[in-house]
């Protein structure tokens, strides 16, 4: 477990260059350029930006998932692929998707099997992880049976069955109505407390300045401003007014 404030993820320089043949040449599309920034253990940090900033090639470079044209992504020292790495981070892509004909608890043994956990140690994980994401009441049922907020809670128990040092949430809220908004800004709160450093993505801006430590805001690939918790409560128009301006001023 790293203390509370050293940099478990940095980004270096990193340009993540996509290509795709077209019909004479090959089309390029630059989906980050030059994008140098740290995770703190401990804190939660958000990502804001406007569609084709490049908040989800940042997600999928953290995890593995994608790697730079230039540049070097490290989380906890190690390249994001290396398996070591990848065993101490859960991840929760912006659409989770689950087999609609296992249960909510097959579905995370699975998971968790995938992460590295042996059965035995899954299965002992496996019912305090169910509750605290408030699934115990549907852990039997088949995932075709849940609601879009059940859905995004049994995301986050697949990305931290596991009990990994670095949560990675991908619009944790999308498409959830005001309560189960709530439930999930309270559960990833709680989540850190118990010492998980969570980095999110949401275009929900309010929801940002109510569960954040710190806020990157993304332009056109490239990180146009870092903002604090104590710059949005000073700003008289909160983090929507620092974004609103800084957008303008960095993208025209």
């Amino acid at each position: 477990m790293n203390a509370t404030g050293e940099n478990i993820a940095v980004f270096s320089g990193v340009t993540k260059i996509y290509r795709r043949r077209g019909f004479v040449s090959t089309l390029e599309t630059t989906a980050l350029n030059g994008l140098s920034f740290e995770l703190r253990a401990g804190e939660i940090t958000g990502l804001l930006g406007l569609n084709g900033a490049g908040k989800t090639t940042i997600m999928k470079l953290l995890t593995g998932l994608l790697f730079p044209t230039a540049g070097s992504v490290s989380v906890f020292g190690l390249p994001p692929a290396d398996i070591a790495s990848k065993k101490r981070i859960g991840f929760l892509p912006e659409l989770p998707y689950f087999y609609p004909y296992s249960t909510a608890a097959s579905a995370l043994l699975y998971y968790a099997g995938l992460s590295g956990l042996e059965r035995p140690a899954a299965e002992k994980r496996l019912e305090a992880v169910i509750e605290k994401v408030g699934l115990k009441k549907h852990a039997g049922k088949k995932v075709s049976e849940f609601s879009k907020g059940m859905m995004q809670r049994l995301g986050i128990a697949q990305a931290v069955i596991h009990d990994p040092e670095l949560l990675i949430l991908d619009e944790p809220v999308s498409g959830l109505d005001p309560l189960a908004i709530h439930e999930i800004r309270t559960l990833i709160s709680g989540l850190n407390a118990q010492r998980h450093t969570v980095f999110l993505s949401s275009h929900s801006i309010s929801e940002l300045e109510k569960i954040t430590d710190r806020v990157l805001i993304m332009v056109e690939g490239r990180l146009a401003k870092t903002v604090s918790r104590q710059d949005w409560e000073r700003a008289r128009g909160g983090l929507e007014e620092i974004f609103v301006q800084t957008v303008k001023s960095d993208g025209s």
